[in-house]
Order: C-alpha cells, then sequence, then structure tokens
C-alpha cells in the first residue's frame, strides 16, 4: 500500500539509498513508533528487506520507507529529512501531530 500522508526529502532518500546499498539483504528503512522515551513516544529505526502486506510504503528516488498502520496514525502528515550538521548526523521527522518533544529529536508527545 503506498500513501503520501509522510514524505520524505531528497536527502533522506539519498541516504536509506547509500544505507541500503551496504546492507546485503535490506531494500528499506522501516520506522515504527513505540511507547517510551522522555516525551511518551519514540521512533525506532530499521533496516527491512521488504514490506508486510499491511505497511504503507513511501517511495522517493528509489528509497524506499516502510512505516505501520500503527505507526503512521502518529506520524501522518510528518516529513522525514536527514541532518547532516554539527551536532552529527541522523534522520529527523517533523510531525506536525507532536505538540512537545525532547532535545534529541526522537521522543515526542501527542
Amino acid at each position: 500500500m503506498t500513501n503520501q500522508s509522510v514524505t520524505l526529502s531528497a536527502q533522506a532518500a539519498k541516504r536509506i539509498n547509500k544505507i541500503v546499498s551496504t546492507e546485503a539483504g535490506k531494500q528499506a528503512l522501516r520506522i515504527s513508533v513505540e511507547g517510551g522515551g522522555c516525551s511518551g513516544f519514540s521512533y525506532k529505526f530499521d533496516l527491512d528487506g521488504a514490506p508486510q502486506d499491511d505497511d504503507i510504503v513511501i517511495e522517493r528516488d528509489g528509497a524506499r520507507l516502510i512505516i505501520d498502520p500503527v505507526s503512521l496514525v502518529y506520524m501522518e502528515g510528518s516529513e522525514v529529512d536527514f541532518v547532516d550538521n554539527l551536532l552529527g548526523q541522523s534522520f529527523q521527522i517533523k510531525n506536525p501531530n507532536a505538540v512537545a518533544s525532547c532535545g534529541c529529536g526522537t521522543s515526542f508527545s501527542v
């Protein structure tokens, strides 16, 4: 299933392509939302081989992002970006549903 309610930046697509090209059997980045973290929910990033039947797949420039339906509820309208700055390199999720987040950017509340 393809859904464009979550978008992938060009920088994130480029980084996903680079990462999966070095990992045998991996084709996509999977992002899931889990309970926990300093603000209530946190993002989990994994490499995955193929989507499950009910997963949402977002594609850009050959890169694939996989999100399960439960996590999509919390990520609706988000943009997944990759940032490389003085603080380091990381995937960042710009989530309009998050009313609070922590300094590390991987934990949020809705």
